[in-house]
């Protein structure tokens, strides 16, 4: 009679559980599934249905909202407020060429001057005082006493009286050698008058660089008395990393402006490409050069650039178009790039896109997004920790209903159809029983059955040694009368 009303019970429930499933998948077969999740591991997501890695039924997500989340995270609108949360619209639109960066003004080197005498003697008269002077063409810069020249210019005027050819044209190159120029030479020829000291002239407009004597210094042939350099034209120095190697080629169009004038712009261009990359900055040095007609631009100061890097032709080209976001919007991780999308109504999705060129302060996005939706712009890291969204999540995240066409993922994410097929070992643990001891026995040691657990190892953790684990086994002692319950 048990028997029998016990399959009696049994029969008909399972009866009305069959009739109230159908109407429950009828009605879950009218809402679209964005994927199916783990119930003991959000994180764990699959584009079909199947079992978890548990060996649990993966649970089905609507766009509703029904049976879980249709977002990453879901916040309070009012805390989305106090957490001070900004969202960015999704642009398509123009994204200009150019590179920005920042560098400092230096000496064209090209026109550095390098002033020594061509032979021995003494500094009579400095004309220039200091470094930074400014000079002119035409200008006195020293006066240099030397016997070796007087004695170059005796010659001459003695080959000048003998009418030879050969003797006047010998001992004329060997005052062009020691640096005396021909209107000098002129001089001497005219007024047939040798002078001790012998003036030396600047042969270009410069500014002094150095100066690495003083009046009445002696001198030799190598000793720099000074350097010149002209500051009309000027190089600035910038850096540029080398993720924009490929952006960057000799003649490429300029623009700069400085701090110290406000509202002007100097237009240059670039001069030279270095070719090594620094091993401290990863950068890569590259030279400019810049008109200085009125000599505002002075040799350190510093400079913002942005670099066109439309290659000559393309000038009549027009702008591409592209999807762009703010550059602060996109996470950059050693594995993915991904943004934080804004749903409204406090829900926010993690949707892994594909970044593509940055210009200025946006980056264009090449999939994951479409222009018109939000992405966050402040507190995005906040949100995306909270989200905690696996690797996985974001292969399979093209079912989101805030993320676009997913980039092309490295790998196939693994799904529990793929699992099924698999040959699992049985992970369930021997059942263990601990006999609990009264009280008032005095003594807290359980006791346990003889099971032989099987070994498990964890990735990256050691196997413990069994043999170490004998020689120091607990000690158990016998609790004092004393009333004190065991901790």
């Amino acid at each position: 009679m048990l028997l029998a009303a016990l399959f009696g019970y049994m029969v008909g429930s399972h009866k009305a559980g069959k009739g109230d499933a159908q109407p429950t998948a009828s009605a879950s077969a009218e809402r679209k599934v964005l994927y199916w999740k783990a119930p003991m591991d959000p994180n764990f997501r699959s584009d079909k249905p199947g079992k978890s890695p548990m060996g649990m039924p993966l649970v089905p997500v609507y766009a509703s909202g029904e049976g879980g989340a249709s977002s990453d995270v879901k916040i309070d609108p009012e805390v989305v407020n106090n957490l001070g949360v900004r969202t960015a619209l999704v642009e398509n639109g123009t994204l200009s060429q150019r590179l920005e960066t920042v560098g400092y003004v230096g000496y064209d080197e090209d026109t550095i001057t390098s002033i020594n005498t061509r032979a021995d003697g003494w500094i009579e008269k400095l004309a220039v005082k200091s470094a930074g002077d400014t000079v002119q063409t035409g200008q006195l810069l020293y006066q240099l006493f030397s016997p070796k020249l007087a004695t170059a210019e005796r010659e001459y005027l003695t080959a000048l009286s003998s009418g030879s050819t050969s003797l006047i044209d010998a001992s004329k190159q060997r005052m062009q050698a020691l640096g005396f120029s021909s209107a000098q030479i002129r001089q001497l020829k005219r007024t047939r008058k040798v002078s001790d000291r012998v003036a030396r002239y600047a042969r270009s407009t410069g500014t002094v660089m150095s100066l690495g004597i003083s009046e009445g210094a002696y001198v030799k042939p190598a000793t720099q008395i000074m350097k010149l350099a002209n500051l009309h034209t000027v190089w600035v120095l910038v850096e540029v990393d080398q993720s924009h190697a490929a952006l960057l080629h000799v003649g490429q169009k300029a623009t700069a402006t400085f701090d110290a004038f406000p509202g002007r712009q100097w237009h240059g261009t670039v001069d030279y490409i270095y070719p090594d990359v620094s091993t401290m900055t990863r950068t890569i040095k590259v030279r400019l050069r810049f008109a200085n007609p009125d000599l505002r631009l002075q040799p350190n100061m510093y400079a913002r650039v942005t670099l066109d890097t439309r290659r000559p032709g393309e000038e009549a080209q027009p702008p591409y178009g592209a999807v762009s976001i703010p550059e602060q919007a996109l996470i950059r991780t050693g594995q993915s790039q991904r943004v934080i999308v804004a749903l409204g109504d406090g829900r926010f999705d993690v949707c892994p896109v594909e970044a593509g060129v940055s210009s200025g302060d946006r980056v264009q996005i090449l999939k994951g997004l479409h222009a018109g939706q939000r992405v966050v712009t402040s507190a995005q890291f906040m949100i995306d920790s909270e989200a905690n969204v696996s690797a996985a999540a974001l292969r399979l995240g093209a079912g989101k209903s805030g993320c676009g066409k997913m980039p092309q993922a490295s790998g196939p994410a693994p799904s529990s159809s793929d699992m099924a097929g698999m040959d699992m070992p049985d992970k369930s643990m021997p059942s263990m029983s601990a006999h609990s001891v009264p009280a008032e026995s005095g003594s807290t040691t359980p006791t346990h059955p003889s099971t032989t657990l099987p070994a498990a190892t964890m990735s990256g953790m050691p196997r413990r040694n069994r043999a170490l684990d004998s020689q120091h086994k607990p000690r158990t002692a016998p609790l004092e009368d004393s009333g004190r319950q065991p901790r």
